[in-house]
């Protein structure tokens, strides 16, 4: 799914809601043709207590994560000209749970990566996703990736978008490759299912070393057929932490 694409063109088309940038942008038009419906495949989440959904303006949006108390990760290009951003948390089906909204001025995004944080005026009761350290997601590792996004390729996106979490095994490919807007990112390619758009900022997880569940990504870019990249906030680590506490 390539998220910041999609959000692109969600954006101008006033369908900010289904962030998920093409190699590129995040494009709400599906590719010409795909091998089979894709996150797009994959499967439904049964455990994900850290998944928000993001919602631009009142309209679904893209994926995000739940990393504090107060605070949501997401990717830039899912809030950029959005004046309100909320999300619905504490549920995999996107239509239950708690809506918490975006404090004024609370939409942070990172100078270079595509990265945002929003801190939210109600405090999130739930299990929150610890950001994983450098190393965590190694070449070769099947990963998982988390969203709500389109699960078609033949109609917009928009009109596709999932109502429960979903989650694909994609396998990585660089741990150095480029986000969205040029930042450090995690590339992997197709497993079971990949990310399209709506899933824009949703989380990739792997297993540490040390077995811990961590997250080590948020999805950028995709090109919806095999190849997707999420930006590596391993090396964010810094910034996350300046902001969110975490």
């Amino acid at each position: 799914m390539s998220l910041a694409r999609l959000v692109s063109r969600v954006a101008a088309a006033a369908l900010i809601a289904v962030g998920l940038a093409a190699p590129a942008q995040a494009a709400v038009s599906a590719p010409a043709a795909a091998p089979e419906p894709m996150i797009i495949d994959g499967g439904y989440a049964d455990d994900a207590p850290w998944a928000a959904r993001m919602f631009a303006d009142g309209r679904q949006a893209c994926s995000a994560s739940v990393i504090a108390p107060k605070w949501v990760l997401t990717a830039q290009h899912c809030v950029e000209g959005a004046n309100q951003v909320s999300f619905r948390v504490g549920s995999l089906d996107q239509t239950q749970g708690r809506e918490v909204f975006a404090v004024p001025g609370g939409v942070h995004v990172h100078p270079s990566a595509d990265l945002a944080l929003v801190n939210v005026g109600s405090a999130v009761d739930v299990e929150y996703a610890p950001i994983g350290a450098p190393g965590a997601a190694e070449v070769g590792e099947t990963v998982q990736t988390y969203g709500w996004g389109a699960t078609c390729t033949d109609r917009p996106e928009i009109e596709c978008q999932s109502r429960l979490l979903k989650v694909a095994d994609v396998s990585v490919t660089s741990t150095w490759c480029s986000d969205y807007r040029g930042g450090t990112a995690i590339c992997a390619y197709r497993g079971d299912g990949i990310p399209a758009g709506g899933d824009s900022g949703g989380p990739m997880f792997a297993t540490a070393s040390d077995g811990d569940y961590v997250q080590v990504g948020v999805a950028s870019t995709s090109d919806r057929s095999s190849r997707t990249a999420y930006t590596n906030v391993t090396r964010y680590s810094d910034w996350i932490s300046s902001l969110a506490g975490v």
